[in-house]
């Protein structure tokens, strides 16, 4: 038996506006499946955020949060979640040191109205509330809390501090175009796949990874066949196998290329 574990956006889903999940990787699933094999999603998005159209697609299991998060057969295996006194540390953190801050949780979004205003921020406030998801959630709210986070730098941000700060307790991953993404330290997409090897008694002979970003690094440090979707040229050096874009039957080709399907 393999396991393949999929990144969602720029891999399973594009990365735009659009959202479009193309057939042939709908189809490709599902053949894999049928073969036997595992497919797991292995996501940065926690749970509450992977849409009903790639669940649909129909996976064994998800992979969220960067790894704070694992569940199959439509039950939760692991979840760890950050305690609420720490969490309100890091919201004074980041306002001290002028970034924007979105903080992600298993079941929802926390944003700060107090924090310096981005206007890429706009953007996705906007598909949020157009999803349903509520964008009202604040650091003074008496449930706050959060899994993992992300910031964007603004231009008087000082992110000699909040390196430092931060670096403490989150690997701070450089996502480009100022975005950064704050995942708790020993946690990732990495350590989440040793978790599914071992329940599963699978060889890391038998390991396929699918991503398109630097974050996806360590889950495709993490598995014996590391791929990349055509077009994610910053991690085309670090990969096994480079595929077609996602919208040119990326996934399937990749699957088909290694026997999956």
């Amino acid at each position: 038996m393999n396991v393949i574990f999929f990144d969602i956006d720029g891999t399973l889903v594009t990365e735009d506006s659009r959202m479009i999940i193309p057939d042939s990787t709908i189809k490709a699933v599902r053949m894999t499946r049928e073969r036997g094999n595992l497919a797991f999603v292995n996501t940065g998005r926690t749970e509450f955020n992977v849409s009903r159209e790639v669940r649909n697609i129909g996976f064994d299991g998800y992979i969220c949060g960067c790894g704070t998060y694992i569940e199959y057969g439509g039950e939760v295996i692991f979840y760890k979640t950050q305690e609420q006194g720490f969490c309100r540390k890091i919201a004074d953190i980041c306002r001290e040191c002028l970034v924007t801050p979105v903080y992600e949780r298993r079941e929802g979004y926390f944003f700060d109205d107090s924090a310096v205003y981005n206007s890429k921020l706009d953007y996705f406030r906007k598909i949020f509330v157009k999803s349903g998801v509520r964008d009202d959630r604040q650091p003074e709210d008496s449930d706050f809390g959060f899994d993992k986070f992300v910031i964007w730098r603004n231009e008087k941000s000082d992110m000699k501090k909040f390196n430092s700060e931060i670096g403490k307790y989150f690997d701070i991953i450089d996502r480009g175009d100022d975005f950064f993404e704050m995942v708790p330290l020993g946690f990732s997409k990495s350590t989440a796949i040793e978790t599914v090897l071992e329940k599963f008694s699978i060889s890391p002979e038998n390991t396929f990874a699918i991503g398109d970003s630097m974050n996806d690094l360590p889950m495709l440090r993490a598995v014996k066949h590391s791929i990349a979707m055509g077009g994610a040229e910053r991690i085309y050096p670090y990969v096994l196998y480079i595929t077609t874009p996602i919208e040119e039957d990326g996934i399937y080709n990749a699957l088909e290329h290694f026997g999956l399907i």
